[in-house]
């Protein structure tokens, strides 16, 4: 067995040398093209979802999100429920958000939209959004006349957007808000953000104390965000709340989003399914047409390697090793093709409405596609080389 090995590795070996380099090379090339397709999509779908998750993390939720019961609209007692939660050991900090929907009137133009509540001192160590601001400064713990606005609100000066947003607010101008229980105010633009995010670019914030004069209420809050030093911990943390006799409605990150992401994700990965079939199939096609050219070519060479002895298991191995020399290769080149990519756009990300993607690169998503596309390559060559090597001899010595 062993010595029929050697055999066919010689063959293997003798064929490619004496074959079209031309040929060998653009083989390696368009299997290493199908390799990166296998990796780039799903990496990219990935990226996909990290980023939401991020973003829910970093902007909308933290780790843990606390709403009142039910039958309350307001979690009571919010400052005891925040330093209670704060000693908790891998805590890293909490800040309680008013919410209510409002009204936003600028120049003849209005915006419906939610304003939110913060104290930004907090907000500063559970949410990011402050790093987003593009113009103007973020808010002081004692502003009540003052407000940032997302970019989806304002608009942007001499852009055609219709009544989508308030056709281009710049930080200093003052603007109308009629809050959803009727109260009237007038703010001025303090700060304008945009953090690439359809949701929280539709956000307007004031302080908390401004907003408890709007609502009339004082030391409750519509939730309560908590960040955690380590994501996958949530659970974890959500039985420590409880623990501490907090009986409010305790939510993670997944739960508030109410599987919003894993939807989204769903729906790219049917894409993703889809485009590694059709890569996978390239790669069969490719393969068989040039195992089956290459036998053809060859049919009279192969006839006389059986008239000489040569076993029919010789000559089709040979032509398997020489499908796994492509395949390897075609590998190879497709890593460092996908390096270069990947690499790129670490530093240079694309940029989606929903935010920047890179790809996320996982090294079981690169393992599956390396057995997968060899094992469809060997089939694809197997097949061609099988049908040659069992044809007569004599028919095939005489083509």
């Amino acid at each position: 067995m062993f010595n029929n090995l050697k055999v066919s590795f010689f063959l293997a070996c003798k064929s490619i040398q004496r074959g079209n380099k031309g040929t060998s090379v653009l083989t390696v090339l368009i299997i290493s093209l199908i390799f990166v397709n296998l990796i780039f999509f799903p990496s990219i779908v990935d990226g996909v979802e990290e980023t939401l998750i991020r973003q829910s993390i970093e902007h909308v939720c933290g780790n843990v999100v606390i709403e009142p019961k039910d039958d309350q609209r307001y979690i009571d007692n919010a400052d005891s429920i925040e330093k209670k939660i704060n000693k908790l050991p891998g805590v890293v900090g909490t800040s309680s958000r008013y919410m209510t929907g409002a009204t936003f009137f600028y120049n003849n133009k209005l915006k419906s939209g939610s304003v939110h509540s913060i104290d930004p001192s907090d907000e500063e160590v559970v949410t990011k959004f402050h790093s987003g601001l593009i113009a103007g400064e973020y808010l002081g713990k004692e502003n009540t006349n003052e407000i940032l606005l997302g970019i989806d609100i304002t608009g942007k000066e001499g852009e055609l957007t219709g009544d989508s947003d308030l056709g281009g607010v710049q930080v200093g101008d003052k603007i109308d808000v009629t809050f959803s229980n009727g109260v009237i105010r007038k703010y001025r633009v303090k700060g304008i953000f945009d953090i690439s995010s359809i949701n929280i670019n539709r956000y307007a914030f004031i302080t908390e104390k401004e907003m408890e004069s709007v609502l009339g209420v004082e030391n409750q809050a519509s939730e309560i965000l908590v960040k955690l030093s380590q994501r996958e911990t949530e659970e974890e943390y959500r039985t420590k709340i409880v623990e501490l006799g907090i009986s409010e409605d305790i939510k993670t990150w997944e739960e508030k989003t109410a599987g919003k992401i894993g939807n989204l994700v769903n729906s790219f990965s049917l894409l993703t399914v889809i485009s590694t079939v059709i890569s996978l199939i390239m790669a069969v096609v490719v393969i068989f047409i040039i195992i089956y050219i290459n036998t053809v070519n060859k049919k009279r060479q192969i006839g006389i390697l059986k008239a000489i002895g040569i076993e029919q298991n010789v000559i089709i191995n040979s032509y398997v090793i020489q499908v796994l020399f492509y395949c390897f290769c075609g590998i190879a080149v497709g890593l460092l093709l996908f390096w270069i990519i990947a690499s790129y756009l670490s530093v240079n990300p694309i940029r989606f409405p929903l935010g920047y993607v890179e790809p996320m690169v996982e090294q079981i998503l690169i393992l599956q596609n390396i057995i997968s596309l060899i094992v469809f390559s060997l089939i694809a060559g197997f097949i061609p080389a099988w049908r040659t090597a069992n044809e007569n001899i004599l028919k095939a010595i005489w083509g």
